[in-house]
This record gives C-alpha cells, sequence and structure tokens, in this order.
C-alpha cells in the first residue's frame, strides 16, 4: 500500500535533523592532564577547580 499523503522535504529534513550532532568536546584536566568532560569533575583524580577536589575512593578487586 502507498501512504495517503506525501511526506514533504522539510518534514523528512526536520526529522533527520539529530544526524548531524557532534560529538562530546573533551578538555584537559589541569592537574593530570587526562581528558575530561567540561565542568565536570576529573575520573582519575577528582579536580574540578583549584578550590573544589574530590575524594575519590580505590576500587578494591
Amino acid at each position: 500500500m502507498l501512504p495517503t499523503k506525501k511526506t514533504s522535504k522539510s518534514r523528512t529534513r526536520s526529522r533527520r535533523s539529530g544526524h548531524s550532532l557532534k560529538p562530546v568536546n573533551y578538555s584537559v584536566c589541569k592537574r593530570c592532564g587526562n581528558a575530561k568532560l567540561p565542568h565536570a569533575a576529573c575520573k582519575s583524580c577528582g579536580y574540578v577547580n583549584p578550590k573544589i577536589t574530590l575524594k575519590l575512593a580505590e576500587e578494591q578487586s
């Protein structure tokens, strides 16, 4: 069966607009140099900014 109404180009293209999403930009941790998300704590050392440093627990194996 055929669709009852044609889907316009603008409707199709607006639906596909999410295909052009860019990958997440990473920043460099100032303390340890590992990649981290901007405005977030570093996963390896817990550094956020000069005033705040989170205490990370060591993993037990």
